[in-house]
């Protein structure tokens, strides 16, 4: 591998959510972003790279599909739970699958991996713990921490409001327009509070294209008791 940097493709149907993806794997020493595209044509379309951050679900196809087109290697990045669906991605190829919503560090840390793999991988004539070694890099020990959002912090308060307070589920997108804060603190808040237990994730699925995470408040005695409610219905 040398010292030359990873190139990364980034393949998003949510232009948002590329772009933030693409900061992460840039602000990384050893990586760059060769290109954000969020269809299937464009990603077809691209340079070759070293690695490709699929999301499941494009507006015209399936990532898991388009992984196993791939000639290089690959991460599936996406809100899709389906056991069906992971097990199609692991065998089409991807190294890794990345459940979203997610914190930066935690594609970061798989990320990291990966070059720990590459490097490993370069050598010649590998012994059995150097290759036990690589495919480890690849599922790192990330350490459960949460973004910056304490108990107190008024803007966790807003979030949790306005999904007391809603008729339904909301999107990140809804709580972002609710509480006038972007839609990536939106996410950042909400990820954290589906962590703690305190907020629910499901999938709102629409006429046409891929599902879209809504959450809802858990119910007060639950949060009240330490309790994590199921993460879904």
């Amino acid at each position: 591998m040398g010292d030359a940097e990873l190139t990364v493709l980034v393949v998003d149907d949510d232009f948002r959510v590329a772009n933030m993806h693409a900061g992460i794997v840039n602000a990384l020493p050893g990586f760059t972003v060769s290109a954000t595209v969020n269809t299937l044509a464009a990603a077809r379309k691209a340079d070759p790279v070293d690695l490709a951050l699929v999301d499941v679900y494009l507006p015209d196809g399936s990532g898991v599909d388009f992984v196993r087109e791939l000639r290089c290697d690959s991460f599936i990045l996406s809100a899709a739970t389906e056991a069906e669906t992971i097990r199609a991605a692991v065998a089409a190829g991807a190294l890794s699958y990345l459940v979203k919503p997610f914190i930066p560090a935690d594609l970061a840390a798989r990320l990291a991996g990966y070059a720990r793999y590459r490097k490993i991988l370069s050598g010649s004539n590998l012994t059995a713990q150097d290759v036990d070694a690589a495919l480890d890099a690849l599922r790192p020990k990330v350490a459960t921490q949460q973004p910056s959002v304490t108990a107190t912090s008024p803007t966790r308060q807003l979030v949790l409001q306005a999904l007391r307070a809603a008729d339904g589920p909301m999107s990140s997108a809804e709580v972002s327009s609710a509480i006038g804060v972007s839609r990536a603190t939106a996410q950042r808040y909400l990820a954290t509070l589906a962590a703690a237990g305190e907020v629910k994730t499901r999938l709102r699925y629409g006429t046409t294209g891929r599902p879209e995470q809504e959450f809802v408040a858990a119910p007060p005695e639950a949060t009240r008791r330490g309790q994590r409610p199921p993460a879904g219905v």
